[in-house]
């Protein structure tokens, strides 16, 4: 018994050390070396800052309505509905998505509306959502801002994160960058 003890009792407290006081110590001198010293990627506008790599609530009609949520936008707990997709519930949840998108973009067909419009991630905080999501609210938001709608297009075509070294995942685009872009051509 003591031969297995002793043994076990050292590879406890070197596990200790190495996982709970010189990795995160690692990491977080990696973190001081990175832009904003590890607090993430800030945008400032208006006199606020955001963070631009946590998804934001734009509920209101001259934004772009961002990605649903499924935690509220609330970064301190992310995670998805759980919910299968088979689901009555979830999917009575997308249908009223669906049917609030059709209100609000008037001549929009149910066939244009690309799935991350009406579904959370995984993580509930993704900034980001497909250039089809923004091309769908052009006219909108158009419309709503008394802009040319080809305006409003070349802003989304700007703001287009291409895929990491051009092939690994898809076109992006980060909602709150677009939507202060899109304040900053409506002051022109």
């Amino acid at each position: 018994m003591k031969k297995h003890i002793l043994p076990a009792i050292k590879l406890t407290t070197l596990c200790i050390v190495l996982l709970a006081v010189i990795y995160p110590a690692l990491i977080f001198a990696m973190a001081q070396l990175s832009p904003n010293h590890g607090r993430g990627k800030t945008v400032e506008s208006g006199n606020k800052t955001y963070y631009s790599n946590i998804g934001q609530s734009f509920t209101v009609d001259q934004y772009f309505s961002s990605r649903p949520s499924a935690v509220d936008y609330n970064s301190a707990g992310s995670g998805g509905s759980n919910k299968a997709p088979s689901n009555k519930e979830y999917l009575d949840q997308v249908q009223a998505r669906i049917d609030t998108l059709m209100i609000k973009n008037q001549g929009l067909v149910k066939s244009q509306i690309p799935a991350d419009l009406v579904t959370a991630s995984g993580s509930g905080l993704d900034p980001n959502f497909s250039v089809q999501a923004a091309k769908v609210q052009a006219k909108r938001i158009a419309k709503v801002r008394n802009l040319d709608e080809s305006k409003v297009d070349m802003l989304i075509d700007e703001n287009i994160e291409k895929p990491f070294l051009g092939m690994f995942g898809p076109e992006k685009i980060n909602v709150l960058q677009l939507n202060i872009a899109l304040d900053q051509l409506a002051k022109k």
